[in-house]
């Protein structure tokens, strides 16, 4: 992988790792999400707009695509208000990519290797680790349960999202599908709740968003998907390793080897 690649596939990292800690950190996590859309959406416009291109095929995936990105915000601030972050995170980021294998494998027609069949034993062992290891009161099964919802959501939409770029340049894809986010859950959280969670962090998550996205288009540019991929996951240990100081959960020893892992894991589903 070339270095610029990798580095831009560690900065995605980073900024998806950031804006989930500076949600899941808000006094008000719900508000705060409800107020960091639409600033994703109104920094990423200028840029959508000067690559436009949407075909009328792309239509029925961005609608899909959209609403299934707001059942995804619902249920991840969710799990935030009942679980910890470092419990969360590696569970919804680590199981998407194996449910994406069994669809793609069940219902698409597409073959396993076994590089993928351990990879997936990776994710199991790293999401036992991982609720078990943050000291008392770890298995948050709420949480955990609501993690889960999260990973069959990011799947799904990463499934649809599959076929529906292709009809589209992807920077006006992911604009189009923000926007169903952008005005729904504010309006689910309340429109006051989103006025009072306003401030500079808001702008933080919003801009990291869009970041994440962005530095990954350019790295796959530079690299393969199954590389990126795997690099890109590392925000999985990231987030767990911040979750400690920045809002001070309960990480020990198990719940840092479980997210780490769950990233072996996913680098082998993604390279293999």
């Amino acid at each position: 992988m070339p270095l610029d690649a990798l580095g831009l596939a560690l900065a995605a990292a980073c900024l998806h790792a950031l804006w989930n800690l500076v949600l899941a950190g808000s006094r008000d996590t719900e508000g705060a999400a409800a107020a960091a859309l639409p600033c994703a959406v109104l920094l990423f416009a200028p840029v959508a707009a000067a690559t436009w291109r949407v075909e009328s095929a792309a239509w029925p995936f961005i609608a899909g695509s959209s609403a299934l990105e707001v059942a995804y915000v619902v249920v991840l601030m969710a799990a935030y208000k009942r679980a910890d972050l470092s419990l969360v995170y590696p569970v919804s980021r680590g199981l998407a990519p194996v449910f994406v294998l069994c669809a793609s494998v069940a219902f698409l027609g597409f073959g396993s290797s076994t590089g993928e069949v351990v990879g997936i034993a990776c994710v199991a062992g790293g999401i036992v680790l991982v609720r078990r290891g943050g000291g008392p009161g770890a298995a948050q099964w709420s949480g955990l349960a609501l993690a889960v919802l999260v990973a069959c959501f990011i799947a799904t939409y990463t499934l649809v999202d599959r076929y529906g770029v292709r009809h589209a340049n992807p920077l006006s894809y992911v604009e189009l599908i923000l926007i169903g986010p952008a005005v729904a859950y504010p309006l689910v959280v309340g429109p006051a709740r989103a006025r009072a969670s306003l401030r500079a962090s808001s702008l933080v998550a919003g801009a990291s968003m869009i970041g994440a996205y962005g530095l990954t288009l350019a790295a796959l540019r530079l690299a393969s998907a199954a590389s990126v991929a795997a690099v890109r996951e590392s925000s999985v240990v990231i987030a767990v390793v911040f979750a400690a100081p920045v809002l001070k959960e309960p990480v020990g020893r198990r719940r840092l080897a479980g997210a780490a892992l769950v990233v072996t894991g996913i680098a082998l589903i993604a390279i293999f």
